[in-house]
């Protein structure tokens, strides 16, 4: 049940991502992920959360103000998501080349480093965000998030319900 959270968290967002990119796009020929792809990629990167949460270096400052874990730990899933965004467009170019290190040469010359980072700066945003998310559900608990979120809220003093 713990992967499930970051998991639907990231099959959304990597959707959002999917067409923001097809929109950049749109015209090129370039294909697009599909939802099977974007499916897998977010199972991996909901373990790959659940694992890395583990590490003793990733919790780094659980007793200070909540923006320092927010930001070690953006930091850290960010540094993870370029290594694997920079791979994905990788291994499109080692399809068709003799060599990875081939590969490679290729797609420092023809990437479109612009949308490249438009897409980086996305995904870190959105990261964020979860981290943000998270590292609240520790702190004041998964359950009363969820209450705070989707309801029902417990009444306040002073209100007066009518039945």
């Amino acid at each position: 049940m713990k992967v499930l959270p970051p998991t639907v968290f990231f099959f959304i967002i990597l959707h959002i991502v999917a067409l923001i990119r097809g929109l950049m796009i749109m015209g090129t020929g370039i294909d697009l992920p599909t939802s099977t792809s974007v499916l897998i990629a977010s199972l991996i990167l909901g373990k790959s959360v659940l694992v890395a949460d583990m590490l003793p270096f990733i919790n780094r400052f659980p007793e200070k103000p909540l923006i320092w874990n927010v930001t070690w730990k953006t930091f850290m899933y960010a540094v993870v998501a370029l290594a694997v965004h920079y791979l994905e467009r990788l291994y499109e170019y080692w399809k068709e080349a003799p060599s990875i290190i081939d590969a490679n040469a290729e797609l420092w010359s023809s990437m479109n480093w612009p949308r490249f980072f438009a897409v980086q700066i996305l995904l870190i945003t959105l990261i964020f965000m979860y981290c943000v998310i998270a590292e609240l559900a520790r702190v004041i608990g998964g359950h009363r998030l969820k209450v705070m979120f989707v309801g029902p809220l417990p009444p306040r003093n002073g209100d007066i319900s009518k039945g």
